[in-house]
């Protein structure tokens, strides 16, 4: 790889995290502020559930959105506009006063910040060398649990220690927004994206300057666009695809959201004394099993990575429920437990999204899932309070061990092996993908024989 090459390769992934850490940014936020937004608007349950689920709604809007328009005008133009769109939004909560208005303006929020999840994923996919694909992938979840711990621990130490009003608080976001916008500003569109339109120049071109030499032979294979549409998702050919990314998405963020957003309620209702103090350490916890799984992913392979943190979540949120109130050292066991595996195991759902599909509906396909995944992640907010005040924590935490066991099953069944495969390979369609070995060396030489 060029110095080129390697230059362009690492400003991407730090373009497309940096969307990662203000999604993250902005959902960590919410859940320290809530007391404070509660007592100045005086919301009710219903309204502290949907402005902490507003991002999440938007994001439902935007991936499928946002997926659909980077499939047909381009990734390039997406990439800035997305973010824009964020930026005012994020200008907004400064002046934001009431319910309705905080509630629609994070909603706004949401919608760009699903566009970006369709638009960047794909494009990072696509410019990345095999070899090296699946880590920097997994590095966005690095930038998500990253701006989520940021954006968490700042609004407690800014509550606890200073008077700043919570719209200064959340309009803090537009300062990393500003940044990563203005250096997006120029980057090139993808070169997949452009074969499959027919625009075969343009993206030799650009390949010739920012992709390797085994990307460039990938790329070569790559079909002009026969007109799949979003509807194609769910046809015989890309429907376990899609069946699974979504299940896996959906199922591994719905308990971690329910969790983490109201990580101070949920830890005082276990008797754990200080929920902000707990909140921070379990978000940084998970930091660390994300950081974990982006060392492992080229070595151990996705599936190794994907499946087993499922079940030793569904052990260790069974056991919050049942022993509660018994043993405080042990539900602290089991609550750590959970968010540092619900993490590795969380960290492919930036990596599979971006590999399985084909590059007609990669934007799409990704979108989509994000929409369902938001879909729990939504739920999970909303519910998370009114589930506490009405079955209790051992009810709440037992259906949240529940989501995990069927994402756990799901994945076992249906979760494909792409360590090293090229991207027009991973994402052939399910009943051409199973013969595929993991290990690159080996995959050249069954081909070869």
């Amino acid at each position: 790889m060029s110095d080129k090459q390697r230059g362009f390769i690492t400003k991407l992934t730090v373009l497309i995290s940096g969307g990662m850490f203000i999604d993250g940014f902005i959902l960590g936020g919410i859940g320290i502020l809530m007391p404070a937004i509660t007592g100045d608007l005086g919301l009710s349950l219903t309204w502290q559930g949907l402005i902490g689920a507003s991002a999440l709604i938007g994001i439902f809007i935007g991936g499928p959105l946002g997926g659909y328009l980077a499939d047909k005008v381009g990734r390039k133009p997406m990439f800035t506009i997305d973010l824009a769109m964020f930026l005012v939004g994020s200008a907004l909560q400064f002046f934001v006063s009431d319910p309705l208005q905080l509630f629609l303006v994070r909603l706004l929020m949401g919608v760009a910040i699903g566009a970006d999840y369709a638009v960047g994923w794909p494009m990072l996919a696509e410019f990345a060398p095999a070899r090296l694909r699946g880590r920097l992938l997994s590095i966005q979840e690095i930038g998500w649990y990253a701006g989520f711990m940021v954006s968490y621990t700042l609004g407690w130490l800014l509550t606890v220690s200073t008077e700043v009003s919570w719209n200064v608080i959340l309009g803090l976001s537009t300062v990393p927004t500003l940044v990563v916008l203005l250096m997006r500003l120029g980057t090139p569109e993808s070169p997949h994206w452009l074969m499959s339109k027919g625009r075969v120049e343009e993206a030799e071109e650009l390949a010739q300057a920012y992709m390797q030499e085994e990307e460039r032979r990938d790329l070569r294979s790559t079909k002009a666009d026969s007109g799949l549409s979003f509807g194609h998702l769910f046809s015989p050919k890309y429907i376990r695809t899609t069946i699974f990314v979504s299940v896996f998405w959906v199922c591994n963020v719905t308990p971690y959201f329910a969790i983490s957003t109201f990580a101070p309620a949920v830890l005082k209702h276990l008797g754990l004394g200080n929920g902000m103090v707990g909140g921070v350490a379990l978000t940084a916890l998970a930091l660390l099993g994300t950081i974990v799984a982006t060392l492992l992913v080229e070595s151990w392979g996705r599936r190794k990575l994907a499946i087993p943190p499922f079940f030793v979540s569904v052990v260790a949120l069974v056991v919050v429920a049942l022993f509660s109130h018994q043993s405080a050292t042990l539900i602290v066991v089991c609550v750590v437990s959970f968010s540092f595996f619900n993490a590795v195991s969380t960290t492919l759902c930036s990596v599979y999204p971006g590999e399985v599909f084909p590059t007609e509906i990669r934007g799409m396909g990704v979108g989509f899932a994000t929409a369902v995944s938001r879909i729990g992640a939504a739920a999970g907010t909303f519910l998370m309070p009114v589930s506490i005040d009405h079955i209790g924590i051992s009810g709440t935490m037992l259906i949240a061990a529940g989501i995990s066991l069927f994402g756990g099953v799901v994945s076992f069944l249906l979760a494909p092996e792409t360590r090293g495969v090229a991207l027009n390979d991973a994402s052939a369609p399910s009943d051409r993908r199973q013969g595929y070995v993991s290990d690159p060396q080996v995959a050249c030489a069954t081909k070869c024989s």
